[in-house]
């Protein structure tokens, strides 16, 4: 069994640190900066012995150079077609990242949409997703298309339900708030609201969550669905006939009207 420890970084980014049962020894996922990776380290006496990367956004990235004059020849994992200089190992869809010093490994799935070559990692039940799946959302498209990130997310939804969704961002009381304008009668989704609520003013992530609540509440992955459908046409005053174009409606409507 493996561990998974949140590090906070910058205002809202979390750093994931994956480690054994001992915790002395830790995977990274993303770092964005160093120094808290660093302190988390130290403070554990714990040994870096891997850093995988699921995009090259500098908020996930920059603290990778820091991290390997502290922690020399640690293995660097990254998608083939990001731009990622300091990866040892570029990955490619359905390789198996191994890391042996904490038992456990992950199968890479590709995940184009919102960077043109995102990868998540996948093992132990737990996703490892940066920005592509977000709690209650999704990310942008910055260099991939709509139709890429849209099915990028169905083939995430397919995982089993119970898979544990670890994104690299504290948003999902906003993605709540986009939600309700999308289906405002869904009791899931103003459970979930209060819930995140407590976790939030207790100082606690409202990261990871079930894929079982995500397919109960995030409309991005809920295009198929007649109260979604239905709204998404409202919003773009015409029939919609795909998932992909309720998905390209949400997503520009979050991202015009709502964020």
């Amino acid at each position: 069994m493996i561990t998974v420890n949140p590090i906070p970084a910058f205002t809202d980014n979390y750093i994931w640190a994956i480690s054994d049962e001992d915790e002395s020894y830790f995977a990274i996922v993303d770092p964005g900066i160093a120094k808290p990776v660093i302190d988390f380290l130290e403070e554990r006496n714990g040994v870096l012995a891997a850093i995988l990367i699921t995009h090259h956004h500098f908020d996930h990235v920059d603290g990778i150079d820091a991290l390997l004059e502290h922690y020399p020849e640690t293995p660097v994992y990254g998608s083939d077609t990001e731009h990622i200089p300091q990866c040892s190992t570029c990955l490619v869809q359905d390789d198996v990242v191994v890391i042996p010093e904490i038992d456990t490994s992950f199968k890479v799935m590709l995940v184009p949409g919102h960077t043109a070559g995102d990868i998540a990692f996948y093992g132990e039940g737990k996703l490892f997703c940066g920005d592509t799946l977000f709690t209650c959302g999704c990310g942008r498209v910055f260099e991939g298309t709509m139709a890429e990130l849209y099915h990028s997310l169905m083939r995430l939804s397919k995982l089993p339900p119970e898979t544990l969704v670890y994104c690299a961002h504290e948003y999902t009381l906003d993605n709540i708030g986009f939600a309700l304008w999308v289906e405002p009668d869904n009791l899931n989704l103003l459970q979930r609201q209060a819930l995140t609520h407590e976790l939030i003013d207790s100082n606690m992530p409202s990261v990871p969550s079930p894929l079982k609540l995500e397919l109960e509440t995030n409309p991005f992955l809920r295009c198929n669905l007649p109260n979604v459908i239905e709204a998404a046409e409202k919003t773009a005053k015409k029939s919609l006939t795909s998932g992909v174009e309720v998905f390209q409606v949400l997503r520009t409507w979050k991202d015009t009207q709502y964020d």
